[in-house]
């Protein structure tokens, strides 16, 4: 009985973020031993728990270069962390639950299905199993691609940075080991014209990006696009869209003076990468001003619910944009694929862009007043914490213990806050006994 009421009092997205602090924390510790670096030395702890955040929000802003600074056993730690995040520590939890045969309860269940954002508890098991297995092949089948091109540039290293790679592009985490290869911070400019290496790159940050429930729909009703949930429809949609539409600009104003392979390859990556991603084929900034604005706006966006992207989610810029164009043809409710989106949604969602842009704009506040960058600078990074992406532009490695502790929290809230958001709401009972008297006030 007592166990009962303490499930029911502790409500499930408090243990999700719980869970998250617990890994992070357990992740510094780990990274703050002599084994973890490469010189063999104590990591200090502000710096451990910066990577350790930053890997299982799946940010990849770093202060220290992954391939330089830390041992291979403190890159394995910073590997198992960007797939405990990336596929979530409840969704991990419970998959190796299942595996040991041990019965889960409906408690359970709940948050497994809250953690992955899916619409009901109902097979749910068997959704968390198909999660796994799929993300496990798609991560085999990109490191695979990309071996190739890795091993004969450096040899037998290549293996690991292929799998190192692919794990991260997977799980939006944008952490790199090229650094040993190709300079600190380098990220993968090395590539920045191979095919053979950006495609499947890019290929692993859409797939991982694009939600779990959108994988189910694609493995039942292969490409019969009609039968998917609508929002399977809306984020194949609008991630296609955010993806071609800054791809061509890019092409057409920011990468005009490159070759044309080089520049095809560096339009289409810098249209994936800044959805969370966090790797960069170019010197961020050597792009104009228009070109950043796009990219702090695809990083505030994010990847899609249920996904191992963070940011706001594509869902959300769809349900503003169709209540914008219900506004203007004054219609009731905003619409989407011939179904009508209810009024909580579009609340949830107006409040969600609000909290970013708050969390952007005070975040890049704070840091311009501790170490007196410059305030665009600031609202890059800042925007690259909360929408968990990792772009840089060099000023994360030279702020102090304030910014660090800024653009931690950011990226924890980030990765919790929308989820948390949502949760609060569904846990709410939604019912007003008495409603207080209406009155007009014009706005706009």
């Amino acid at each position: 009985m007592n166990k009962r009421l303490r499930e029911k009092k502790l409500k499930s997205f408090p243990i999700i973020i719980l869970c998250f602090l617990g890994v992070i924390l357990l992740g510094a510790v780990l990274l703050t031993l002599p084994v973890s670096s490469a010189s063999g030395q104590w990591t200090s702890f502000e710096n451990a728990l910066f990577t350790s955040t930053s890997a299982v929000c799946v940010t990849g802003l770093i202060v220290k270069d992954t391939a330089t600074y830390w041992s291979y056993f403190g890159q394995g730690v910073i590997l198992a962390l960007i797939q405990v995040g990336g596929l979530g520590v409840i969704s991990m939890a419970m998959f190796f639950v299942t595996v040991s045969g041990r019965k889960i309860s409906l408690f359970q269940r709940s948050m497994m299905q809250e953690s992955i954002a899916a619409h009901q508890v109902g097979g749910i098991v068997r959704m968390t199993l198909f999660i796994f297995k799929t993300a496990f092949i798609i991560e085999v089948i990109g490191a695979a691609l990309i071996m190739p091109s890795f091993c004969s540039e450096f040899g037998a290293s290549g293996i690991w940075m292929a799998v190192f790679h692919s794990v991260s592009a997977f799980c939006n985490a944008g952490f790199d080991v090229m650094g040993d290869k190709s300079g600190e911070f380098s990220s993968l400019t090395y590539f920045s014209d191979n095919p053979f290496v950006i495609i499947p790159v890019c290929l692993l940050i859409i797939v991982g990006g694009i939600g779990f429930l959108t994988w189910d729909d694609i493995a039942e009703h292969k490409f019969r696009f009609k039968k998917y949930r609508m929002q399977s429809k809306v984020i194949l949609t609008v991630s296609a869209a955010l993806i071609l539409i800054p791809a061509l600009l890019f092409f057409l104003f920011d990468f005009s003076d490159y070759p044309i392979k080089k520049r095809i390859c560096l339009s289409l990556f810098q249209a994936v990468t800044p959805r969370t991603a966090g790797f960069n084929t170019v010197d961020l900034s050597t792009m104009t001003s228009t070109g950043n604005l796009i990219i702090i706006v695809l990083m505030l966006i994010g990847g899609s619910p249920g996904s191992t992207a963070g940011g706001m989610k594509t869902t959300t810029l769809a349900v503003l944009a169709a209540n914008v164009i219900a506004v203007i043809r004054r219609k009731k409710s905003p619409q989407m694929f011939r179904r009508r989106i209810d009024d909580q949604t579009v609340k949830s969602a107006a409040t969600l862009l609000i909290v970013y842009i708050f969390f952007t704009l005070a975040g890049a506040c704070i840091i311009n007043t501790a170490d007196g960058a410059p305030f665009d600078l600031c609202i890059f990074e800042t925007a690259s914490a909360v929408g968990t992406v990792g772009l840089s532009q060099g000023l994360t490695p030279s702020l102090g213990v304030v910014s660090h502790l800024v653009l931690i929290v950011l990226m924890f809230l980030g990765r919790t806050g929308g989820l948390t958001l949502m949760l609060a709401a569904a846990n709410g009972s939604g019912v007003e006994l008495s409603k207080r008297p209406m009155e007009k006030i014009n706005v706009g």
